[in-house]
C-alpha cells in the first residue's frame, strides 16, 4: 500500500494551535489533506497527532487518524524520521503491506496535487530511497554574509569574493512540502539527505516555511495573490 502521513503535533510555540489556525479560510491543515486526497496517489491518508481537536478536524476534513501519537514522539526535539517509522510500523502491526509512505507536512498550503504525482513518478523511476521537494536560493549561497561579534560583516565563502554570481553553481534547499520514501528506507531512518534522494523542483513563489507570525501573513499574501492570479 502507499500511505500519507501528515504529522501534526498540537505543541507549536511560536504560533500557537497552528496545524488548525484558519488560513485563507481553512484550517492549515486542511491544504495537506485535499491535496493529497486530489492526488490519487494513496490507499490512504492519515494524521499522526497527539491533539484530540487535531485528530477530530483532520476525520472532518477526509484523513483517518488509526493512533495518536505516544507522548515520546510528540516533543519539541522529535524529528520527522521516528514519526513517519512509527506510522509505518503501526500498519505494518496491523497487517497492512506498505511499500512507500509519503510524509507530507501540516503547514504547507502551496502544495499540490500534481507535485505529490511527480515525486512519485521520480521514487519509482529512479529507484531511490527519497524524492522530495526542493527550490532554488534566490541568490547564490556562496556570497552570503555573516555578521559577527563585533557588528561587522564577514564572508562565508571568502574565496568567492571575486567571483561572478553566474559562474556559481546553482544552490537548492528543502521546500518544506513532501517527502515520499520507500518503507525500507523510513523504517531504517535512513538520513533523507543524502545518497539516494532525488530532488522535485518546485518554483520559489510556491515554496514558503511558516514558523513564526510573520511567515504566516506572508504566506497569505503570495497564496492570495497566487490565486487571483489564476482566477
Amino acid at each position: 500500500m502507499r500511505l500519507a502521513v501528515i504529522p501534526a503535533r498540537g505543541g507549536s510555540k511560536r504560533i500557537p494551535r497552528k496545524n488548525i489556525k484558519l488560513f485563507c479560510g481553512k484550517p492549515m491543515l486542511a491544504w495537506s489533506v485535499e491535496a493529497a486526497l486530489q492526488s490519487g496517489c494513496f490507499d490512504q491518508v492519515i494524521v499522526s497527532t497527539d491533539d484530540d481537536e487535531i485528530a477530530d478536524v483532520a476525520t472532518r476534513l477526509g484523513a483517518t487518524v488509526p493512533f495518536m501519537r505516544p507522548e515520546e514522539l510528540s516533543d519539541d526535539f522529535t524529528g520527522t524520521l521516528p514519526v513517519i517509522r512509527h506510522a509505518v510500523e503501526w500498519f505494518q502491526q496491523h497487517g497492512y503491506s506498505v511499500e512507500q509512505a509519503c510524509c507530507i507536512y501540516a503547514t504547507a498550503p502551496f502544495i499540490s496535487p500534481e507535485d505529490i504525482q511527480r515525486g512519485l513518478e521520480r521514487l519509482q523511476r529512479d529507484a531511490c530511497d527519497y524524492a522530495f521537494s526542493v527550490t532554488s536560493y534566490a541568490f547564490p549561497v556562496q556570497r552570503a554574509i555573516v555578521i559577527n561579534t563585533l557588528g561587522e560583516v564577514e564572508m562565508l565563502y571568502p574565496e568567492h569574493f571575486n567571483t561572478r554570481s553566474q559562474d556559481l553553481p546553482e544552490a537548492y534547499h528543502d521546500a518544506g512540502q513532501f517527502y515520499w520514501g520507500k518503507a525500507s528506507a523510513w523504517l531504517n531512518e535512513k538520513p533523507i539527505f543524502g545518497p539516494g534522494a532525488v530532488p522535485v523542483v518546485l518554483p520559489r513563489h510556491r515554496v514558503q516555511d511558516i514558523d513564526t507570525a510573520e511567515d504566516w501573513h506572508r504566506a497569505e499574501w503570495m497564496f492570495k495573490a497566487m490565486h487571483h492570479h489564476e482566477q
